[in-house]
């Protein structure tokens, strides 16, 4: 195979006709960036890669799809097809099969065969001699032969036997006959793309999850009694029964002592007051060291092993920064910010500030001994069998910082998935996932009526987001009690899980104030009353109030519908009223469809027409959907169909498309 230009004088200087080819590549995708950052797929995932590919005049163009996983010599070839003639798109396809990266390119050159083959046919119909183009065909096929390995060489002897005795049709329309000439024909000046491009390859969790936040120490009957990893353990069937399988712990971590917090951030503690586990370090140890009210490295093992067994990853805050009585703070005075006085900077985002946080300076001095060390931190979670990292603030940090900690722990453990905590502008959080960063938080929480929800999903979806940035839909967070879930009442927490949960491969919520539907905020804030962040709480699980039971069945629909698995192939669908939404998600090859339909208003029954594109859909005209929260069945005929819901009683449908109506012909006993 050729290899692509490097030059990139060359790859705009006009072509020698004498020896390069007249065929042009462009627009090749999926592309980031230019080629600077990798696309991103799981295991198991196809990438279809798509580019212009056109010449002058009438020529028929063939052109080849080339992969191979990054470190392989060969490659492997597919063909590439002419999906949108007027725009001159063509296709081609691979999986990724393994963890890692790939790479891919195009060839492409004139199509001899195919431009016999489409005249011949032309002349045939218009009632021609092609006695010569027979001639002619027999030669394209005789050189095949030459080049093509000694088990292809007798088919292709026998269609080049065919033209010898006038069976042309049968030349004519053969697709074997087609596809081994695209392997073995000769392709004379071939156009090589200019690039290698590249796709990382992640586990199947960088794409698909339902994430359960909570703190371990609120895992407790009582708030004098701080929680351990062992209540943990004994909490995990409850996590697992409402269908979550990631749990993800705030730090773990020892908590400093020197400028603690009291509850509701207030800048006084008491000496029974807990303190904000953000605030990592104390004289029990640093970010490699376990709060000692949490247990021992060996519970926290034994949470890790039991969680797996439910199926459950057990994912770990990572927060790079310090308590003042962090080891670090003594031992690497120079790692900090230090002020015209010598006293080391705290947190600040003014006019906040955060007393008991020192930022981590990335650009000191010292900043490679620095960051090899943070990049050990990771690692040596990884070793005790940590796959999973929410990264907190990494918007804070150097790019170049997380390029390399990504890549190098990446290296040592490929199923490693990392979520960037970062509510940024977006071309920072953009530029985080193309640093590697494996999922992001979202502006989702912030976005609640028809058009916000639409424009966002759609952005995300369907524009070349899709190729590196995965959402991770929180619907609230220890920071975050959005305005929506502050005075909407429980309707509103159901409105926004099933949004989460079908809009989202991934989502998650903060748990258990999210199924209890706590309420209560801070004055004019979206801040948690009474927040887990500084203080230990308690929960009654078996409140009437819950939604567990419906977070539940959403969890259980996300399982058993792998259109819910992915993030390609969403489909808004019209709707006539404003506070209602309704879209599609299908799986590539369409054998499983979902329709879910939402009521926005979280205080009043709404009503809609429903607009559906069933022959989009592949359904009949009519056909049957049935909703998987409530098991009711419809049947629906036509595009047009009318649809309510009470949000006190559910605001969600959630549908299965069946496509096809069974009649009589399906019956065992029909002859």
């Amino acid at each position: 195979m050729p290899k692509p230009e490097t030059s990139q004088a060359s790859k705009y200087a006009p072509p020698n006709l004498l020896s390069e080819s007249r065929v042009t590549i462009e627009n090749v995708q999926p592309q980031v960036d230019d080629g600077a950052f990798p696309a991103k797929r799981v295991v198991g995932e196809k990438v279809r890669v798509t580019a212009s590919i056109h010449t002058d005049g009438h020529n028929a163009i063939g052109a080849s799809l080339h992969y191979r996983k990054a470190g392989d010599s060969d490659w492997t070839q597919v063909p590439m097809v002419l999906k949108q003639p007027g725009f001159d798109l063509f296709e081609g396809v691979f999986t990724v099969a393994e963890l890692g990266y790939y790479e891919f390119t195009i060839s492409a050159w004139i199509d001899a065969f195919s431009n016999w083959t489409r005249d011949t046919r032309k002349k045939l119909a218009a009632g021609q001699d092609v006695r010569l183009e027979l001639t002619e065909g027999a030669i394209l096929i005789a050189d095949a032969i030459k080049d093509a390995p000694v088990s292809e060489r007798p088919e292709l002897s026998k269609y080049a036997e065919m033209l010898e005795t006038f069976e042309y049709q049968l030349v004519l329309s053969s697709s074997p006959l087609a596809d081994l000439m695209h392997k073995y024909s000769r392709r004379g000046r071939v156009r090589q793309y200019h690039k290698i491009l590249s796709v990382m390859v992640e586990a199947e969790r960088a794409l698909y999850g339902a994430w359960y936040e909570l703190f371990p120490r609120s895992v407790t009957d009582k708030k004098t009694h701080h929680g351990t990893f062992k209540d943990v353990i004994n909490h995990l069937p409850y996590v697992e029964e409402m269908g979550f399988d990631v749990l993800y712990l705030p730090p773990i971590h020892p908590i400093g002592t020197v400028a603690r917090k009291g509850p509701n951030n207030t800048l006084s503690a008491g000496p029974d007051d807990v303190g904000s586990p953000w605030a990592i370090g104390a004289k029990e140890g640093g970010h490699l060291a376990i709060h000692p009210q949490l247990g021992s490295l060996s519970d926290f093992h034994e949470l890790i092993n039991a969680a797996a067994v439910r199926g459950i990853d057990i994912a770990m805050d990572i927060a790079f920064q310090c308590s003042p009585d962090h080891p670090y703070v003594t031992e690497h005075p120079d790692w900090f910010y230090r002020r015209p006085d010598g006293s080391i900077r705290c947190a600040e985002n003014p006019p906040k500030r955060y007393e008991d946080i020192y930022p981590i300076d990335f650009e000191c001095e010292d900043w490679q001994s620095l960051w090899e060390e943070l990049k050990d931190v990771v690692v040596y979670w990884a070793q005790q069998g940590v796959k999973v990292f929410r990264v907190d603030n990494p918007h804070t940090k150097p790019y170049p910082f997380w390029h390399f900690l990504i890549r190098e722990v990446k290296r040592i453990f490929p199923e490693t998935v990392f979520l960037s905590e970062a509510f940024a502008r977006p071309k920072v959080m953009q530029y985080l996932a193309k640093c590697g960063f494996s999922q992001s938080y979202t502006y989702f929480t912030w976005r609640n009526n028809k058009d916000e929800l639409t424009n966002y999903f759609n952005e995300l979806y369907n524009t070349e987001l899709a190729d590196y940035l995965r959402p991770n839909l929180f619907a609230n967070t220890p920071d975050i009690l959005p305005d929506f879930l502050q005075y909407s009442g429980r309707s509103g927490f159901m409105i926004r899980a099933a949004l989460a949960a079908t809009l989202g491969a991934t989502y998650g919520i903060y748990g258990p104030p999210f199924e209890l539907c706590v309420t209560d905020a801070m004055p004019n804030a979206e801040e948690y009353k009474d927040s887990e962040k500084y203080e230990i709480r308690t929960w009654n699980l078996e409140d009437p109030h819950s939604i567990k039971d419906f977070i539940t069945r959403l969890n259980k629909i996300r399982r058993t519908n792998s259109a819910l698995h992915t993030n390609r192939n969403l489909k808004f669908l019209n709707i006539d009223n404003r506070e209602m939404i309704a879209f599609t998600k299908s799986t590539e090859d369409g054998s499983n469809t979902i329709l879910v339909v939402v009521n926005l208003d979280p205080h009043h029954t709404q009503s809609g027409y429903l607009h559906i594109p069933f022959e989009e859909l592949g359904a009949d005209q009519t056909f049957q959907v049935h909703d998987l929260i409530t098991g009711v069945r419809f049947f629906w005929t036509g595009d047009t169909n009318f649809v309510q819901l009470d949000p006190h009683v559910s605001p969600a449908y959630v549908f299965r498309v069946m496509r096809k109506l069974k009649s009589e012909r399906d019956f065992d006993y029909f002859v």
